[in-house]
């Protein structure tokens, strides 16, 4: 009877074939980067397309002939953007740091100290992340009316970990178990406060957790867009998702250079975080999942 590890080879021994490998492995692998990267590509030939050529029907849609910076320098010095992408900066660090921190407490408790009703606990955390932001803007606007925040910036920063949170709790309860037991009983017994273990022997081991539920809380920070609409209406408050579609949008007539470039130059920052640190955010999400 064959075993397992021969069974593996002559599997693999498929891919050999030129051919074979050209059609399973690289046109699929083609398809999908094609698909994955052409609307940034669209994005930037608009960006520095004249807007004759935006607006002719001949030519080649796909190519630029006279490219322009006339859209990022209309974007950058005509509009407000410059403050729309501090705004959103803003915003999604401290609200990430905010949800790291609330998710790191709650995580470790959930998972290391043992209390009556814990695992239901961890499941109605996640189960709240469930619940859309659709439905849970309308009576967040009511509160944030009352609390004297709307249009500020505090009321994003304040709302935002309603949805961060509950996902990053989860996120972190799988990754925090994976790392031994032992390790902690071992710090108790020579005299260490569990303070003292979460600081200086769960959090190093963390790290890669840490960057995932990171990564996650700041792109969905950068990108929301429903509790930005609603809770801010001054053009100096609007992060670049609203003031993009809201300030470039005049009625029906769309600005497609300008908006091209602020889609753009928006998607950026986020690109290269996950660029920097793809590594450990795949090792963060293999971790919370592997048990």
């Amino acid at each position: 009877m064959a075993s397992s590890s021969d069974v593996d080879t002559v599997g693999m021994s498929y891919l050999d074939s030129v051919p074979r490998k050209a059609v399973t492995v690289y046109l699929p692998l083609l398809v999908f980067l094609i698909v994955l990267l052409f609307p940034f590509y669209w994005m930037v030939i608009t960006s520095i397309k004249p807007d004759a050529e935006l607006l002719s029907r001949d030519g080649n849609p796909f190519w630029v002939v006279k490219p322009t910076l006339a859209h990022f320098h209309k974007l950058l010095f005509e509009t407000t953007y410059p403050q729309w992408l501090w705004n959103t900066v803003l915003v999604s660090v401290v609200s990430t740091i905010v949800s790291l921190v609330a998710s790191v407490l709650a995580a470790y408790a959930i998972e290391r100290l043992r209390f009556q009703g814990s695992k239901h606990v961890g499941l109605s955390i996640f189960l709240a992340y469930m619940v859309p932001p659709s439905i849970l803007f309308i009576p967040l606007a009511s509160v944030v009316f009352n609390l004297g925040l709307f249009d500020t910036r505090l009321a994003l920063i304040l709302t935002y970990p309603t949805f961060l949170i509950p996902f990053c709790t989860w996120l972190l309860m799988g990754y925090f178990r994976s790392i031994p037991m032992e390790l902690e009983e071992c710090a108790l017994i020579d005299g260490a406060t569990r303070w003292q273990i979460l600081v200086k022997v769960v959090l190093p081991l963390a790290v890669p957790g840490l960057i995932s539920a990171g990564i996650f809380a700041f792109t969905l920070s950068w990108n929301e867009f429903i509790y930005a609409l609603t809770f801010v209406s001054s053009s100096e408050v609007k992060t670049v998702p609203v003031g993009v579609v809201t300030e470039l949008v005049q009625g029906d007539v769309y600005q497609w250079g300008p908006l091209m470039a602020g889609a753009l130059l928006g998607s950026l920052p986020v690109a290269f975080i996950y660029s920097f640190f793809v590594e450990y955010y795949v090792s963060g999400m293999t971790g919370s999942v592997k048990e």
